[in-house]
C-alpha cells in the first residue's frame, strides 16, 4: 500500500521543498503528515483526500453531497458526536457513514450494531463533518417533544407555573438545557427568551441578525423563566424590576459563561443571555482585521505609557473584543493591569478585575477612585456612564496612567463632543484623549459561495462609495447561500473601524466646543478613514458585501 506522502507526491500536493524531508523518511508516517496540515502546508481537503486513496475508499465532499436525513436518524447524535462520524445515506441493506478516520473500527462497530445494517464507509474533511454534524443533529426535534410534554404537564397541574424543577431529567430543565446549548452550537451572540400574548418565543442572534428558533407554549413561560433565573442565581420572586445574572454551563468540554438580564413586558419577563465564550474570541490584534493604516495609528496609541484610548459603538459592535484584545497585548508580567467591569465578561490570567457591585456601593467611581491607590499601569473601565467617572478617567490618564475604556456614540469624532456634554473641562479632553475607534461588525461572505457582484459605477457613486471613474471598477462580491453558510450567504463577522488620533489641531477644536462634525472634516483631511470607507475596502477585499455596508455603516 502507498504510503500517504507517495500519495501528495503523486498528484503534486506536496510543496517541492519539503521533498528531501520525504526522501529522509521524516514524513513516512500519518502524524507527520497531520503535522503539515497544522503548519498550512498542505490543506485538509488535501490530507483527507490521500488518505482515501491510500485506504482505498472514495472521498466525499460533504457540503454538496445530499444527506438523507432518515439515515441521519439511525444513528444517535451522542454517537455522531463521539466518534466524529455521519450516516449520510442507507440502502440495501448497508448505511454510508462519513468519517475523518476510517481505520475506527469501534465507530464502525457502534453504527453497525445500532442501525442493524452494513456499514460503508466513506472519508469526508474534519471541518465539512463537524459542520454536517451541527446542521443535521440539531436540538430542535427534541426541543418540539419537550413543549408537547411540559404543556400536558401543566395542563394537569394548577401549580405548574410556580413548580421549580432541579431534577436534570426533568423536562422544564431539559428544555432550558438544550436551548441554551443549542445556541452554544449555533454560535449565536446572545438567545432571546419573549413572552407574547399567546406564546413564548426564542430567538438566537446570530451574525448580529435575530432568527426565530422556536415558539412555545404560554404554559411553560414561567417554569422556563424560573429555571433560568435559579441558574442565574437572580431572585424569581421579583418580576417588577429588571435583574442582572451571570451563569456557566459545559457544552463540549468547555466552560462557557453567560450573562444573563430579565426585562419586565406587559406578557411577562424577556429574558436575555449573551453568550460570552472564550474560545471564539480573537486575542491578537492582526485578528481584528484593521487596515494596515489604522493598526499603525491604533498601535502608537497603546503602546504609550499613559493617556486615554476609547473604542465607541452601538451595544454589541465588539467594543469589548477589541478591549480585551488590546490588554492582551499590553499586559506583562512587569505592569500592574487593572480592570473595572459590570460585569466581567471574559476572565483573564495575569490581570487583577472587578466587578461593579452597586448593592455594596461599588460603583464605576468609587472602585476607580480606589484601584488609583492600587498603584495601577493600565487601567480598563468597562464603560463611562456619567461625569464622576469620566473625571476621574481623564485624571488618571493625564497623571501617568494608560486607561481604556468605551463610550456610546455614532462615531469618533462625536466621543470629543459626548465627553464635553458630560461637564468635562474641553481642554482636559483634548489632553488626555490620545485616540478613539469606532466599530460596528458586519457579516463576512461565505467563501465557497460568494460570486461577483457587478454593480454600475452610477450605483456606486449613488451609493457614496469613494470610486475613482477614471480607473477599472474594483470587484465586488455578494452573498448567495449553499449549505456550509445555512443559505444565508455569510458565515462569520468581522470588525470595520474608524480610528481618529487626537492632534493638535483636534485638540484645539475641542477647546473651541464645534461640532463633532467639523471634528470629522479634520480628521478626514489628516488620514483618518471612515467607518464606510473602511467597510468599502473590505468589500473589494472580498470580505463583505456592499449591502451589508450599508446595513451598518451610515
Amino acid at each position: 500500500m502507498a504510503s500517504m506522502t507517495e500519495i501528495l507526491i503523486l498528484h503534486r500536493l506536496l510543496p517541492i521543498e519539503h521533498l528531501d524531508a520525504v526522501m529522509t523518511g521524516d514524513l513516512e508516517d500519518e502524524t507527520a503528515v497531520r503535522a503539515l496540515v497544522e503548519k498550512g502546508v498542505i490543506t485538509e481537503k488535501q490530507f483527507a483526500r490521500a488518505r482515501a486513496e491510500q485506504v482505498g475508499l472514495p472521498f466525499v465532499e460533504l457540503l454538496d453531497y445530499p444527506i438523507d436525513r432518515l439515515a441521519v436518524g439511525l444513528v444517535p447524535a451522542s454517537i455522531c458526536r463521539r466518534h466524529e462520524v455521519l450516516p449520510i445515506a442507507a440502502a440495501d441493506g448497508r448505511i454510508t457513514l462519513a468519517m475523518v478516520d476510517p481505520g475506527n473500527v469501534f465507530a464502525i462497530d457502534d453504527v453497525r450494531g445500532l442501525s442493524r445494517l452494513n456499514v460503508s464507509p466513506v472519508v469526508v474533511e474534519r471541518s465539512d463533518l463537524l459542520a454536517a454534524i451541527d446542521r443535521h443533529l440539531r436540538a430542535d426535534d427534541e426541543l418540539n417533544d419537550l413543549t408537547t410534554t411540559i404543556a400536558e404537564e401543566s395542563a394537569t397541574s394548577a401549580e405548574a407555573d410556580t413548580i421549580i424543577e432541579s431534577d436534570d431529567d426533568a423536562p422544564i430543565v431539559r428544555f432550558v438545557n438544550l436551548l441554551v446549548s443549542q445556541g452554544i452550537q449555533d454560535q449565536a451572540s446572545d438567545i432571546h427568551i419573549e413572552p407574547a400574548e399567546h406564546d413564548m418565543r426564542v430567538r438566537y442572534r446570530i451574525d448580529g441578525v435575530l432568527h426565530e428558533m422556536q415558539r412555545a407554549p404560554k404554559s411553560i413561560q414561567n417554569g422556563v423563566i424560573s429555571r433560568l433565573k435559579i441558574m442565574s442565581d437572580i431572585d424569581i420572586s421579583e418580576r417588577r424590576k429588571p435583574q442582572d445574572g451571570r451563569m456557566s454551563v459545559n457544552h463540549g468540554g468547555r466552560k462557557i459563561d453567560l450573562r444573563v438580564a430579565t426585562l419586565p413586558t406587559v406578557w411577562g419577563e424577556k429574558v436575555v443571555m449573551r453568550i460570552l465564550d472564550n474560545s471564539n474570541t480573537s486575542m491578537s490584534l492582526r485578528d481584528l482585521n484593521l487596515l494596515p493604516h489604522n493598526f499603525e495609528a491604533y498601535k502608537e496609541a497603546y503602546t504609550k505609557p499613559y493617556g486615554m484610548i476609547l473604542v465607541t459603538g452601538p451595544t454589541g459592535s465588539g467594543k469589548s473584543t477589541t478591549l480585551y484584545t488590546t490588554l492582551n497585548a499590553v499586559a506583562r508580567p512587569e505592569i500592574n493591569v487593572i480592570t473595572v467591569e459590570d460585569p466581567v465578561e471574559y476572565r483573564m490570567d495575569g490581570i487583577n478585575q472587578v466587578q461593579v457591585n452597586v448593592k455594596a456601593g461599588l460603583t464605576f467611581a468609587n472602585a476607580l477612585r480606589s484601584i488609583l491607590r492600587s498603584d495601577p499601569d493600565v487601567v480598563l473601565l468597562g464603560e463611562i456612564r456619567d461625569q464622576e467617572t469620566a473625571q476621574i478617567a481623564i485624571e488618571a490618564s493625564l497623571t501617568g496612567h494608560l486607561v481604556l475604556s468605551t463610550l456610546h456614540t455614532n462615531d469618533a469624532p462625536s466621543a470629543i463632543v459626548r465627553l464635553t456634554e458630560m461637564n468635562i473641562e474641553p481642554f482636559l479632553v483634548g489632553s488626555a484623549l490620545d485616540c478613539v475607534v469606532a466599530q460596528r461588525l458586519a457579516r463576512r461572505l461565505c467563501d465557497r459561495c460568494k460570486q461577483p457582484d457587478e454593480k454600475t459605477l452610477a450605483e456606486l457613486q449613488h451609493l457614496r462609495f469613494d470610486v475613482d471613474p477614471d480607473q477599472p471598477l474594483p470587484q465586488a462580491f455578494k452573498p448567495i447561500g449553499c449549505a456550509s453558510c445555512s443559505k444565508t450567504g455569510y458565515r462569520g463577522r468581522l470588525a470595520l473601524h474608524e480610528v481618529m488620533t487626537v492632534t493638535e489641531e483636534i485638540e484645539r477644536l475641542a477647546v473651541e466646543r464645534v461640532s463633532s462634525a467639523d471634528i470629522a472634516r479634520v480628521a478626514i483631511s489628516q488620514g483618518m478613514v471612515t467607518l464606510r470607507q473602511d467597510g468599502w475596502t473590505k468589500v473589494q477585499m472580498g470580505l463583505t458585501s456592499v449591502e451589508e455596508i450599508l446595513r451598518v455603516a451610515v
